[in-house]
């Protein structure tokens, strides 16, 4: 049975000792039978680490470069990234995709290079508000999937988490109802099972967009949402831990 996955994006928020405190209040109360996963700026990555050092909550990393070194000035390498203890990296986040111009193929290879480093990716995919209302949200998923495929081939599925993150509801408050984000879930079970069933059973599907403590125990009761992306609820340890809680319970549903 998969397990649940919480993970927390703090995107560019905080100083030095607003993280490290809110690290050690998430790692002194995390949920049982959860992955939780924070992921702070590179900058801050030390003082998370610490911070949570002794406890079940995992450190991550919010980008990584495709080269592990070279001539690629405001870079961070995964090898970097493990060096400060960094067992997962978050990748292709809408954010990236839409602000920083990050194509599918860019994507695909800072994943390859997050699995050769041995660290996990969670590999962000969903479609815009406009391709939504249009029917195009499997093609956009498949679309993005295969760019993973066409770079590391079947095994590109295994050591991933994916995170299913509809443009339209990041950070609007609008989120996918559950039926809906079931859906694309499923469909992208389905996808990858197509190309590698092993991975299909075994990975763990996340749903991101706007979840907070009101929301999270109907989206994770679906079969195909096994945790959540988390961006503002996760500045906040009260809501966070409380959607870590929400997860927990899924699991005894």
């Amino acid at each position: 049975m998969r397990s649940p996955f919480v993970a927390g994006n703090w995107k560019l928020n905080g100083s030095r000792s607003s993280v490290s405190s809110l690290a050690s209040e998430i790692a002194s109360a995390p949920a049982s039978n959860v992955e939780v996963v924070i992921c702070p700026v590179s900058l801050h990555l030390s003082e998370v680490a610490q911070a949570i050092a002794g406890s079940s909550v995992k450190l991550g990393a919010q980008n990584a470069c495709a080269a592990e070194a070279g001539a690629y000035t405001g870079e961070v390498s995964s090898t970097m990234l493990a060096e400060y203890g960094c067992e997962f990296v978050i990748v292709g986040h809408s954010e990236r995709r839409t602000l920083f111009g990050e194509t599918d193929s860019q994507c695909a290879e800072r994943h390859a290079a997050v699995q050769r480093a041995g660290l996990t990716s969670i590999f962000c995919i969903g479609e815009s508000l406009q391709e939504r209302e249009s029917d195009q949200t499997f093609s956009v998923v498949e679309r993005q999937l295969n760019a993973l495929i066409d770079v590391s081939g079947d095994q590109a599925f295994e050591n991933t988490v994916v995170a299913y993150e509809p443009v339209w509801a990041i950070g609007t408050g609008k989120t996918a109802s559950p039926e809906q984000a079931q859906a694309v879930h499923a469909h992208i079970r389905q996808y990858i099972a197509g190309h590698n069933a092993d991975a299909a059973d075994a990975v763990q599907i996340l749903y991101g967009g706007s979840v907070n403590a009101g929301n999270a125990a109907d989206l994770f009761a679906n079969a195909d949402i096994d945790g959540g992306l988390i961006g503002g609820a996760a500045l906040k340890s009260k809501d966070f831990l409380a959607i870590c809680d929400a997860a927990s319970r899924s699991q005894d549903s």
